[in-house]
């Protein structure tokens, strides 16, 4: 039993490993996927932030225009313009407006509008051309709405 003990004594107190090399290795490979947590994380965040607020920047645009045709228009541009913000693509959002009380005509006094934004968020430092079988992308999507006003088209 003593002899173990020697053994182990021995051991311990012959200490011959870099430090340093052990430091870079353990840094590495603790280190890399923190900062991939944290650059995708900031990712997902900016384009959630950006989605949220061209929802309701086009809502908000949208409830206030003279004509159907005309509030489409400018809702698409106040997405496209909130998504630039954060270096988003606003050609590659999907926009979809709802209308209440009458679905085909939105702009009805106190009716009811909501514009709902989606856009993919693709991972950071992955190639496009990547094929495998897991999401690539996260999507994300926001929906805002609002009510028209009581006083629409008495100007």
């Amino acid at each position: 039993m003593q002899r173990w003990r020697l053994w182990i004594a021995e051991r311990a107190g012959a200490d011959t490993g870099s430090a340093s090399l052990e430091f870079v290795t353990a840094g590495l490979i603790l280190l890399l996927p923190v900062v991939y947590l944290v650059l995708t994380m900031s990712a997902v965040q900016g384009a959630a932030l950006a989605t949220e607020g061209a929802a309701r920047q086009a809502v908000r645009v949208f409830v206030q225009a003279d004509s159907t045709a005309r509030a489409q228009a400018e809702a698409q541009r106040a997405v496209d313009f909130a998504l630039a913000d954060y270096g988003l693509n606003g050609s590659d959002a999907r926009v979809a407006i709802r209308c209440a009380p009458h679905p085909s005509d939105c702009l009805t006094r106190r009716g009811q509008v909501s514009v709902t934004v989606a856009v993919s968020v693709p991972l950071p430092l992955v190639p496009p051309a990547l094929t495998v079988q897991v999401p690539l992308e996260v999507p994300l999507e926001a929906t805002a709405s609002e009510q028209v006003s009581r006083f629409w088209g008495t100007r």
